[in-house]
C-alpha cells in the first residue's frame, strides 16, 4: 500500500534545561492508504502531538514529516496550506464549528474551492437532513460532531485525523459517532488515524499503536 503520511525520527521538545519536555522522542510512524489506526495512550503520552505532527500542524524539533514521500519542510506555506485543505482533514475532540454559521454554512465554507459533494448531500449522509439551518448552539454534542464529520468530508481527504472525537460525548452518543465514522471510512476509503485513550475505540481499527512518554511502546494488528 502507498504510504500517505509519515514521521521519521521525529522529536518535539518544549522548553529548555530543567523545564524541557519531550512531547515526542524519536518517533517513527506511517499511515498507509486506506488503513485505520489508533494512537492509544493516556493524556500526556504524545498521541495528540504525533497526530498534529503527522498532519503538518506543528513542525518537529528533530526529524522529518512526509506526505507521499515528500518532506513537508520542502513545501512552501501555500503548498502546505493546500495540503491541509485538500489532502488531510481533522475532527477534533470539540467540534470547533464556526459559531455564527449554520450547519450548512459550516460545511459549505470547508467545501469552497473543492469539487466535492454539495453540503446538503453531506449533511444528509451524516443524518442531519433536518438541521441544515441550525446554528452550533442549537445542536447537541453528537450533532455537532456529525457536522464536523461532514465538514471534513467536504475536503475530500485521503487522510482523516481524529483527536478523541467522542471525548465530550456520553457513551451512547459516542458509539453512534464511531459507527458513523466506520461507515464513512468504508464508503469513501480515506485512511483514518484516531488518537484515543479508550481500548474499545482502538479495537475497532486495523492497527493500534500504544504510546507512553512520547514514544511508541508497542503495536498490535487486529486479528
Amino acid at each position: 500500500m502507498t504510504v500517505l503520511a509519515a514521521v521519521r525520527g521525529v522529536s518535539v521538545v518544549y522548553g529548555r534545561g530543567e523545564a524541557e519536555v519531550r512531547a515526542l522522542d524519536r518517533v517513527d510512524f506511517e499511515a498507509q492508504e486506506g488503513e485505520t489506526v489508533a494512537l492509544l495512550g493516556r493524556s500526556g503520552s504524545g498521541k495528540t502531538t504525533l497526530l498534529h505532527a503527522l498532519g503538518g500542524l506543528l513542525a518537529p524539533t528533530e526529524g522529518t514529516v512526509e506526505w507521499k514521500g515528500t518532506s513537508l519542510v520542502s513545501l512552501d506555506a501555500a503548498a502546505r496550506g493546500d495540503l491541509r485543505r485538500h489532502g488531510i482533514a481533522y475532527v477534533f475532540q470539540g467540534a470547533n464549528l464556526l459559531p455564527h454559521f449554520t450547519a450548512f454554512e459550516n460545511v459549505a465554507f470547508a467545501a469552497r474551492g473543492v469539487d466535492a459533494q454539495r453540503p446538503e448531500e453531506l449533511l444528509l449522509l451524516v443524518g442531519l437532513g433536518a438541521r441544515f439551518d441550525h446554528l452550533p448552539g442549537e445542536l447537541s454534542g453528537g450533532e455537532q460532531q456529525r457536522v464536523a464529520l461532514a465538514r471534513a468530508l467536504a475536503q475530500q481527504p485521503e487522510l482523516l485525523l481524529c483527536d478523541e472525537p467522542t471525548g465530550h460525548l456520553d457513551s451512547d452518543t459516542g458509539e453512534r459517532v464511531l459507527d458513523l465514522i466506520d461507515v464513512l471510512q468504508r464508503e469513501f476509503g480515506f485512511a483514518l488515524v484516531v488518537a484515543t485513550h479508550d481500548p474499545d475505540v482502538a479495537a475497532r481499527l486495523d492497527r493500534a499503536v500504544e504510546m507512553h512518554d512520547g514514544r511508541i511502546a508497542r503495536e498490535q494488528v487486529a486479528a
